[in-house]
């Protein structure tokens, strides 16, 4: 008794002064503490504030089908032990939603005083910290007993939680178990984790079982189609199974990523869903293909290449840049002059050591200079050497410039619009004869190399100004490149996120908040300001204490992103918060948020839950919508 006064003191002086005694509480229950803390729960709560009821539920249950199904049998034979103990047991989805209740029927009324029903959203954020809501924050087993709860709707009450995880570690769900708190056991942890883990077995053995009859479905589907141009994905974009014509061209498509296999020379013709027989699941798809001549001026290239293609970036899967990836794949194995375009951070150096390292020179040097970044007296020695004794301070064995440190490889030339008429002229002369002399000799050395430039600048412009030489320009823009911006490449924000966070070892959990709020900001900095902005919240949460949303509202507040919706570089114009002015993808957000509003007559969380977007989105899109 004197434990649980010990515990109420501590809870109270922690809600009233903020101050908390570490030696108090344990770890993770202090640390959800601070988090309901900031979040501004409600301590003082009695019941359980969101419900779903009707279509609602049952739409929040066919999402989970597969878990209820799996837990169903695995719950129902430890339900007598449960009611013996006066005890009740819950399965919970990954969104905190309660999907089914069972147990003892003294205590399914007790807990329906404090709405801890089927339907329930029982998270932190909800109802402070409780065995559910935290081990779905902390993704582990976790036992809560009276007081140590922060309202107190779960005060009198003794609840013991664990995670249920699939084979690729999400978080599908979690088994509770429940009772009063002068009932509670410390069996009780060991009892959910008992579950959990036969549930998961379970699943794993119904997941490898879809895969194979996925398998075997797809070989016969290949077969069928084998003299066609046909292959099956699964869900995750990967070559499951290939018809014999596609095997017999690319030897290795089994096993590659769809966006790889169309890179040797493919497009998709038709898709459909594929689904498997018996249990009529969606496990990917199956898609026809069709081949793209490769031409250039003189002959005609394969329509695929058994050679794999290395690009040092992520390829993701929008179309604009799956179309700059089919150029570079191109030009790659020609020796011609490559101008490359884009905005600022987009990865123009990126795109030219792929050219590179998909040519005949791969094994030559790749010379990078930015001429932008170099003082105009030196940019001539920079470029092409000088001398020994060629001007005060030169070094005494001479110094070999860029282009004869690219001799058999490539050079790229970044920003070529900020070189001075006088280095346009010496750099025409190079192009044509390919030759360079260096600053203070006399004797001509043969080049063999391949130049490709970038700028952000629009050359033909300055060439109409009379700033760059049009000569210059034509021997330049001989196979251009556009690089998208990452305003056009929103599809991608899942790939290159998961691309930099392993590059980087940065534990950044991959949220629909975050995707959302990465595709609403315009990207003036491109891939860099993505890069810099990951890193930056890679440094917040290491923070213990750090909250997700407040995170990224604090980087992506809603003021910012709507300036910056106005911006992108003088390309995008104006934009009026009125649904005529609306981007079609805005128009239909919002006509979906005014359905989902009207079905939950009003009630903001449902709404989000119907839509299945994060609410603190929903509420910003309220704001933007004028709604």
């Amino acid at each position: 008794m004197s434990a649980t006064i010990c515990y109420l003191n501590t809870w109270k002086r922690f809600v009233d002064e903020g101050v908390l005694d570490p030696a108090r509480l344990n770890k993770r229950i202090m640390e959800s503490w601070y988090r309901c803390k900031k979040e501004q729960v409600n301590p003082y709560l009695n019941k359980g504030q969101l419900v779903l009821s009707g279509d609602l539920l049952n739409i929040q249950r066919e999402k989970n089908a597969q878990l209820m199904d799996a837990a169903t049998s695995h719950l129902a034979r430890m339900s007598p032990a449960i009611r013996e103990a006066g005890m009740m047991a819950l399965l919970v989805d990954a969104d905190g939603y309660v999907l089914s209740l069972s147990g003892n029927d003294k205590i399914l009324d007790e807990a329906g005083k404090i709405n801890f029903v089927e339907g329930v959203r029982w998270t932190e954020t909800e109802v402070g910290t409780n065995a559910i809501g935290t081990a779905l924050q902390t993704r582990e087993a976790v036992m809560i007993n009276g007081t140590e709860h922060y309202s107190i709707a779960s005060h009198n009450w003794s609840c013991a939680a664990t995670p249920i995880f699939n084979e690729d570690g999400q978080t599908l769900g979690v088994i509770d178990v429940s009772c009063p708190v002068d009932h509670s056991h410390p069996f009780m942890l060991g009892m959910v984790a008992s579950i959990a883990y036969a549930i998961e077995r379970e699943i794993a053995i119904r997941s490898s079982k879809r895969e194979l009859a996925f398998t075997q479905q797809s070989i016969e589907l290949a077969e069928t189609y084998g003299n066609q141009l046909f292959v099956v994905c699964n869900q995750k974009g990967v070559v499951i199974s290939a018809s014999k014509w596609v095997r017999n061209k690319v030897p290795q498509s089994v096993g590659m990523s769809l966006n790889e296999l169309l890179l040797n020379g493919y497009r998709i013709e038709t898709e459909t869903l594929l689904h498997l027989r018996e249990h009529n699941a969606t496990m990917g798809k199956c898609l026809f293909l069709a081949e793209e001549a490769l031409y250039n001026r003189n002959r005609i290239f394969p329509a695929f290449s058994p050679k794999p293609f290395y690009f040092r970036g992520e390829m993701g899967v929008s179309e604009s840049f799956q179309d700059t990836l089919k150029k570079i794949k191109l030009v790659a194995p020609t020796d011609s002059n490559v101008y490359i375009t884009g905005e600022t951070g987009t990865g123009k150096e990126l795109v030219a050591q792929a050219i590179h390292e998909n040519s005949p020179r791969k094994n030559g040097p790749f010379i990078a200079l930015n001429c932008g970044a170099l003082p105009k007296d030196l940019m001539e020695s920079e470029l092409f050497g000088y001398t020994e004794g060629a001007f005060t301070g030169a070094k005494r064995q001479g110094y070999k410039g860029k282009f004869e440190q690219a001799n058999h490889g490539t050079i790229f030339l970044d920003e070529i619009g900020e070189i001075p008429p006088s280095m346009q002229v010496a750099l025409l002369r190079v192009l044509q004869e390919r030759v360079v002399v260096p600053v203070g000799g006399t004797k001509e050395i043969p080049l063999d190399v391949r130049i490709i430039t970038a700028t952000h600048r629009n050359l033909a412009e300055l060439v109409n100004k009379g700033t760059f030489r049009q000569d210059l320009f034509y021997r330049l823009n001989v196979y251009p490149i556009s690089v998208p911006s990452l305003r056009e490449r929103t599809e991608d924000f899942p790939h290159l996120v998961r691309h930099f966070c392993q590059k980087n070892n940065w534990n950044i959990p991959f949220t629909d908040e975050l995707f959302e709020r990465l595709r609403d900001y315009a990207w003036p900095g491109n891939i860099r300001e993505l890069l810099n902005m990951l890193e930056r919240m890679h440094i917040l949460l290491s923070d213990e204490l750090a909250n997700m949303g407040q995170i990224l509202n604090s980087l992506f507040p809603f003021e910012t992103i709507q300036e910056s919706g106005r911006q992108s570089s003088g390309q995008l114009k104006g934009i009026e918060d009125t649904a005529s002015e609306l981007r079609i993808r805005e128009k239909i957000q919002r006509a979906l948020m005014l359905e989902a509003l009207q079905k939950t007559k009003g009630n903001v969380t449902a709404a989000a839950k119907f839509l299945d977007i994060p609410r603190s989105t929903f509420y910003k899109r309220l704001q933007k919508f004028g709604l």
